[in-house]
């Protein structure tokens, strides 16, 4: 352990939040089917992409096929069910 890891523990930054992980489905084949709509390395900003999509009446899952590093970063996919993802891609794309 470095000293930024050290520094980031003692101030409790940095590291993963319990209930993120619970949104996030690990090596879960049920999903391959599913259509990507993004990839992201950082579990905070699918999440926040994942809210977007189910605020918008759309289903969506966080998806990787390994676990996530102690600081939730890895390969990270937003997955809707198949046939939605244009709807998908259009509330994403749409302006604030």
């Amino acid at each position: 352990m470095g000293l930024g890891d050290r520094f980031r523990q003692l101030l409790g930054v940095g590291g993963l939040h319990p209930d993120g992980l619970a949104e996030l489905h690990v090596g879960d084949a049920s999903y391959d089917d599913w259509d990507v709509v993004r990839d992201f390395e950082e579990l905070e900003t699918g999440r926040a992409w994942r809210q977007q999509l189910t605020e918008g009446g759309i289903e969506a899952v966080l998806t990787s096929d390994h676990p996530l590093d102690q600081y939730g970063r890895g390969d990270i996919a937003l997955r809707v069910p198949p046939g939605q993802w244009s709807e998908a891609n259009e509330l994403l794309d749409e302006p604030d």
